[in-house]
């Protein structure tokens, strides 16, 4: 079957059967319905509510963002109190708390309520951390705050004589690391939310054909070999063969493409595209775990479990900084006992320990990445995944989508060809003046094309279309025809030798191309239609590469295509006729080369690939699943947000950097002379001054994370 024109193929993608099919097709005149991502959710499906989204990997393991919100609150409200009541913070200010019976119980007793409730989070993760041998955040902290918690009762309780009165420390300590977590999973989302977005896509009942007429059963129940009625605007509940009936199919949540896809009797459907405008009875091939979606959904799993293995900078600098206390307080409380102190071994000891956990630490990557995460939004740029914020600096190649991401995913008028005697602009306008009424893509490039050079179009009569040829109305009294090679053999219209060697050429870099013809057979002349590049997308490419970024592109569509798209942006690699299920197999085959890489695409095809890859990236326009499945999301479809990506990295890590050598730095010097290594020249931190110093390494981390405010991000400034 021809597509609507018949007029050959803007994009020849390649089904998941593998079978190509017309990427431009038939498309019966009718309105526009609502996308998914726009608004609207399936059956059973509703919105993410962010405040509540749970993370399950890494050091936020099944913690949600409402979880460290409210733990927060409850304890800064209880730290006042016991900041306040504390004879140590009351010393340190000089002023003495009040005393009132009880009062000395306050801060043991809130301080407990904060280690038990607000510390809790630290202390399952840091007993993970532990159990999988692999230090890091939770362990450093639940290690600091149990050993303040212990040293502080033991001193409420006049247990041994000491005076490591840290019930203040402990409640500030877990308050601003509560904080620091809030406000970290605030600015980044979930990155599992891509199988659920996959589930979404399928329905939850389907009509299935009886010898009594049909009935509506659930999804599950479909077996292979049924036949099922799906009704215009209804979504596929499997994977089938179309048997009666033909329909335009909206693919776009599968392959990213605009346009629709004309589907008729032996032709294959896939499990969650909808038919636009026809009912169509459709026989079940595939159901369940054997669709090609549940292919993709488990590529996309398999790609997110290889990526998540990296860790980020600030957990090395805390397993680092684990170690290094560990070390010290073991040394420490060894050389104080062989001097013959077990006093000052425990008092050393302890206060390496607690503060060896530096607020400062806790803070300096959640605030560079909310600040981070503030300024890329303002820009575009929406960051999901903190790894793809510290990788995207490391990136070697950025892998474009072709369809909806370097192109528009719409045809453009390119080329006008007219017999001789036959003036090009007039052609044009004939054209335009056909397709005035219709409401296909097609159509509406080249009406575009004539009003936007200016054309006087003549007034049409009598429209009609002629699906899978083209279509024909009344000019001036005469009959004319605009379609492709169905139409051109319909009417027995032979093309003239001239024009055939122009219009080949067209097709050769795979134009689309439709031809206008009279009601007496003569062929008038041809115009051509292609995918329309983004003029910000040459700024793009070029701009990367001057940042020694190579640029690759991968597509469904034929070679002759992708070459021409291809050449017109100079881009450095093409992969072009990749099947959906293969664009993470390039991923995979460029990083095998040690390439890293950063992958841009807007379909649901595109979503094991975006996950993949060291950072991905899904254009905003496009899927629900893409965008859950990259770690980054363009708001617009402008490409040159990308730079914006790079430019974000290369200051945010210059930052996160920063602050971890003042958090590090703090500790290396602190820690020594908390254990008392110059205490043989008089000079020793006390417990009191150790806190102190850690508080105002928090001030001087978070003034520097400020300083991020200042990057001006603006992808329309590409350089």
């Amino acid at each position: 079957m021809e597509p609507r024109h018949g007029a050959g193929q803007l994009h020849t993608r390649q089904s998941d059967q593998g079978r190509p099919h017309a990427g431009h097709s038939g498309h019966p005149e009718h309105g526009t319905h609502q996308m998914p991502g726009q608004g609207t959710h399936p059956a059973g499906h509703g919105p993410v509510d962010d405040e509540h989204m749970v993370h399950s990997q890494g050091q936020h393991a099944g913690h949600s963002v409402a979880m460290f919100k409210n733990r927060f609150w409850l304890t800064l409200a209880l730290a006042v109190p016991v900041v306040f009541f504390s004879p140590m913070f009351g010393h340190l200010l000089g002023y003495m708390p009040p005393s009132f019976p009880g009062s000395l119980w306050i801060p043991p007793l809130l301080g407990t309520v904060i280690y038990l409730y607000g510390g809790q989070p630290f202390l399952r993760g840091g007993l993970n951390e532990l159990k999988s041998r692999k230090p890091g955040m939770m362990l450093l902290i639940g290690m600091a705050i149990t050993v303040a918690f212990a040293a502080s009762w033991a001193t409420s309780l006049g247990i041994g004589g000491f005076d490591l009165d840290f019930w203040w420390e402990l409640a500030l300590l877990v308050a601003i690391m509560l904080l620091g977590h809030w406000i970290e999973m605030r600015a980044l989302g979930s990155a599992q939310g891509a199988l659920d977005a996959l589930a979404a896509l399928l329905p939850d009942e389907a009509e299935r054909i009886t010898d009594a007429g049909s009935e509506t059963v659930a999804v599950s129940e479909l077996r292979s070999g049924d036949l099922i009625l799906v009704r215009s605007g209804g979504r596929m509940p499997a994977d089938g063969t179309v048997s009666d009936g033909q329909a335009e199919f909206d693919e776009s949540m599968i392959t990213g493409e605009s346009k629709t896809v004309l589907r008729s009797p032996g032709d294959p459907v896939v499990a969650g595209t909808i038919a636009t405008d026809n009912s169509v009875r459709v026989q079940v091939t595939a159901i369940g775990e054997d669709t090609a979606l549940a292919g993709i959904q488990r590529l996309v799993a398999e790609a997110q479990a290889s990526s998540s293995k990296a860790q980020a900078l600030a957990d090395r600098a805390a397993a680092f900084l684990f170690y290094f206390a560990a070390g010290a307080g073991v040394i420490t409380f060894v050389a104080w006992t062989l001097l013959g102190s077990i006093s000052d071994a425990v008092t050393r000891t302890v206060t390496v320990l607690v503060i060896a956990c530096p607020h400062a630490l806790g803070l300096a990557i959640p605030l560079v990445i909310a600040i981070s995460t503030e300024r890329a939004a303002r820009a575009g740029v929406l960051i999901k995944n903190r790894m793809a914020l510290e990788r995207m600096r490391t990136v070697d190649v950025v892998l474009f989508d072709k369809t909806g991401t370097l192109t528009k995913g719409e045809p453009e008028l390119k080329d006008v060809a007219a017999v001789e005697g036959m003036e090009r602009d007039g052609l044009l306008a004939l054209a335009a003046a056909v397709e005035s009424d219709s409401e296909h893509p097609v159509a509406r490039a080249i009406v575009a094309a004539a009003r936007g050079r200016g054309l006087t179009v003549p007034k049409a009569t009598d429209f009609s279309s002629m699906t899978g040829r083209g279509v024909r109305a009344g000019i001036d009294g005469r009959t004319v025809y605009v379609g492709g090679p169905a139409l051109l053999r319909e009417l027995g219209a032979n093309e003239p030798e001239t024009l055939a060697a122009v219009t080949a050429t067209w097709m050769e870099r795979g134009a689309a191309v439709l031809h206008v013809v009279d009601d007496g057979g003569r062929v008038l002349g041809a115009v051509s239609l292609e995918d329309a590049v983004r003029p910000e997308s040459r700024q793009a490419v070029a701009a990367l590469q001057n940042l020694g970024i190579k640029v690759a592109m991968i597509t469904g569509d034929a070679r002759q295509v992708a070459r021409a798209v291809a050449a017109d942006l100079k881009i450095d690699e093409v992969f072009a006729e990749v099947l959906p299920a293969d664009k993470d197999k390039k991923v995979a085959e460029l990083q095998g080369r040690g390439l890293r890489v950063a992958m841009v695409g807007d379909g649901v095809n595109d979503s094991p690939a975006l996950a993949r890859a060291e950072v991905g990236i899904a254009i905003g326009g496009g899927t629900d699943v893409a965008v859950e499945s990259a770690g980054v999301v363009l708001a617009g479809n402008d490409p040159r947000a990308v730079l914006s990506m790079v430019d974000l990295s290369r200051a945010s890590y210059r930052k996160m950097w920063q602050n971890l050598v003042w958090a590090t730095g703090y500790n290396i010097i602190a820690v020594p002379l908390a254990a008392g290594v110059l205490a043989f020249a008089g000079i020793v931190l006390s417990p009191a001054a150790g806190a102190v110093l850690m508080s105002a390494s928090t001030i001087v981390v978070a003034l520097n994370a400020q300083l991020l405010r200042r990057l001006k991000l603006n992808p329309a400034q590409a350089r």
